[in-house]
């Protein structure tokens, strides 16, 4: 079959790899009909997060058909919870169902799914949950950037979905939008809330919504591209550029100099290196391997966040970071919360939503490409050239 390969910083192929196969009783393999190149996927791409292997199969936002069962995938009644023909989106996130972690929600930090899980134990103190084509630091799964993926604990896991929506409609409910999501929830928003949003990116624009979607009496989305946020504002957001305006002043003017209440990192680290002091120091000890992540964005939230608010952080940081002021969380009680997200959590609800039209998620796309045409899109994505927000590719 066809997939895209990592082959190293700023290097990925479209290469012939072997078929997937059945290994485990609840695995199912699913051809892929839609993928997508998630922001997360740029860590990688730009060689920021340790783990990779030459060859290893990139992608963990996909969905398509299943077209081969394991023999222990059943259900209390004794029929196939999953069976050849059902259409299904994989979260990006593999959870076991059974283990402590699993049975409280928090499939993230699934306990069994990780198969590299002292390589993790190692790097985190506890494993993660194994993801798909994400390093071997979450298992060294092959991801769905590729015609066929084998998916395991697929009776866990994976969401179905019928034929009356489309594929751009669901595909999202892997990845982007349970993450959006999940930001917003963490952050318990209030009718009188403000919500600043750092990156307008896919991620971001769906935690924007979410906070709309939640009541947030306001919205700002932090950016530097008008596209980016224009797609905001037309999402009910005030859009905030910081090359052209101080976000700390302007967040004070929208917020009668409080501050806003609740703030949400949708950017991680490799936040842009701008104008600010900081951002330069970042980028020289970054070259130097010194500091492995660039948290510019979190500095920056931590300092305008009101007094007793929340700050989210959906944004991927892979390491180490310096200079981080944890006296003004500690002395403002600032509340931090942050996760890979707990995607299995919020699918059910997030699909009625989408069955009910509160929300498309289809608005996030500006590419469509064959898979073939993969590895030059993810130059397109990660330098937001022609307009690029969000690459859906077809295998």
């Amino acid at each position: 079959m066809k997939a895209l390969c990592w082959h190293g910083k700023h290097d990925i192929r479209y290469d012939t790899v072997a078929d997937p196969v059945i290994e485990d009783p609840r695995d199912v393999i699913v051809k892929v009909s839609s993928c997508a190149i998630c922001g997360s996927d740029l860590h990688l791409f730009d060689g920021f997060m340790p783990g990779m292997q030459h060859g290893d199969i990139m992608g963990h936002e996909f969905m398509g058909e299943v077209v081969e069962v394991g023999s222990g995938i059943r259900a209390a009644n004794g029929h196939a919870k999953l069976k050849v023909g059902d259409r299904v989106v994989v979260p990006f996130t593999i959870i076991c169902g059974e283990c402590d972690q699993c049975r409280r929600g928090n499939y993230s930090v699934c306990e069994r799914s990780n198969r590299n899980r002292r390589l993790g134990d190692a790097v985190f103190g506890h494993s993660t949950a194994g993801l798909f084509g994400y390093t071997h630091l979450t298992g060294g799964y092959p991801g769905g950037q590729a015609e066929y993926v084998r998916v395991p604990f697929a009776d866990a896991g994976c969401v179905k979905v019928d034929g009356s929506l489309t594929d751009d409609q669901v595909l999202f409910l892997g990845d982007i939008f349970p993450t959006g999501w999940q930001a917003a929830v963490q952050c318990d928003i209030e009718p009188t809330d403000t919500v600043a949003v750092w990156g307008a990116g896919p991620v971001g624009q769906f935690a924007i919504r979410s906070a709309i979607l939640l009541g947030a009496r306001q919205v700002i989305a932090i950016d530097r591209l008008p596209e980016r946020l224009s797609m905001a504002q037309a999402g009910g957001a005030i859009p905030l550029n910081f090359e052209e305006e101080s976000v700390i002043e302007r967040l004070n003017d929208l917020t009668e100099g409080k501050g806003p209440e609740k703030c949400i990192d949708a950017v991680g680290m490799e936040a842009h290196v701008g104008g600010s002091i900081d951002s330069y120091y970042d980028r020289a000890k970054q070259a130097v391997m010194a500091e492995s992540d660039r948290p510019h964005v979190l500095r920056e939230m931590i300092y305008v966040c009101r007094p007793a608010g929340i700050l989210s952080v959906p944004g991927v940081y892979g390491g180490l970071v310096d200079k981080l002021p944890f006296g003004m969380i500690m002395n403002k009680g600032l509340t931090l919360r942050a996760a890979q997200t707990h995607v299995n959590r919020w699918t059910d609800d997030l699909l009625q939503r989408i069955e009910a039209g509160q929300i498309d998620p289809s608005f996030v796309i500006t590419h469509k490409v064959p898979l073939a045409d993969g590895p030059q899109m993810y130059t397109t994505f990660r330098d937001k050239h022609d307009g690029c927000i969000k690459v859906v590719m077809q295998p």
